[in-house]
């Protein structure tokens, strides 16, 4: 990447943890995103240890290298956590340019149910059939190199990982449409609770029309674009 589009990379991938912060699915001063700087995806931005969302600014983000066996030893290095995860996953799965994990309150409810499946319902429910990628392997707090490991392998060639009784992790080219799938997501995954909850029996799409509807959502890739620049044009500036 030139300069100018690592610039463009930090600016869009800080405003994702402000935007993020705005709307209640930060995490105290845990989380994190990172994107992809090089071909290979080893080189790649991550947010620093502990440092809140709603404060990340472009400069913030360290440049970390996933074959740097000494980052760990650093006293900057990141959390821990976030280099089993983010280093991993860029490492195993080049094709994953932007990594973005939360734990957004729908999401992670779903994730705690003994079948996490999103079911087809509507529009939104329908976006994520066949495109959705579930661990159910959780072993506590996610700091062990077997960890990262497991959830690259569960990812496979999918874009979206829930994450069993953890959260969500959504991937993508760009930080605009990696964002936009954790918006949907998490609307997704109200929905579906709101249905489960009013006790009455669900009336899921069939197979056929599910995944009409997620192919359907390929020509509307545009709106991630526009949907992302409109949230950051609407972040207080940062002093």
């Amino acid at each position: 990447m030139t300069e100018a589009e690592v610039a463009a990379l930090r600016e869009d991938l800080a405003a994702a943890f402000r935007i993020t912060a705005q709307m209640g699915w930060s995490e105290s001063v845990g989380n994190h995103f990172s994107a992809a700087v090089s071909d290979d995806g080893k080189q790649f931005l991550l947010n620093r240890k502990w440092q809140h969302f709603a404060s990340i600014k472009p400069q913030d983000l360290m440049l970390l290298d996933a074959d740097d066996a000494d980052v760990m030893n650093r006293p900057d290095a990141p959390d821990a956590s976030a280099w089993t995860i983010h280093g991993t996953v860029h490492r195993q799965c080049p094709a994953a340019r932007v990594i973005i994990h939360c734990h957004p309150p729908h999401a992670t409810a779903l994730a705690t149910l003994a079948d996490p499946r999103m079911l087809p319902l509507d529009n939104n429910t329908a976006r994520f059939f066949n495109r959705l990628a579930i661990d159910q392997g959780f072993g506590g707090i996610a700091d062990e190199a077997e960890e990262g490991l497991r959830l690259a392998a569960a990812l496979g060639g999918k874009k979206t990982l829930l994450m069993g009784n953890h959260g969500v992790t959504c991937t993508g080219p760009t930080v605009a449409e990696a964002f936009e799938d954790l918006y949907f997501f998490e609307k997704a995954a109200q929905t579906l609770l709101l249905a489960y909850a009013s006790g009455q029996p669900l009336n899921v799409l069939s197979d056929e029309v599910a995944e009409k509807t997620a192919r359907g959502w390929d020509d509307y890739r545009g709106m991630s674009y526009a949907h992302f620049d409109w949230l950051k044009s609407q972040l207080p500036p940062l002093v």
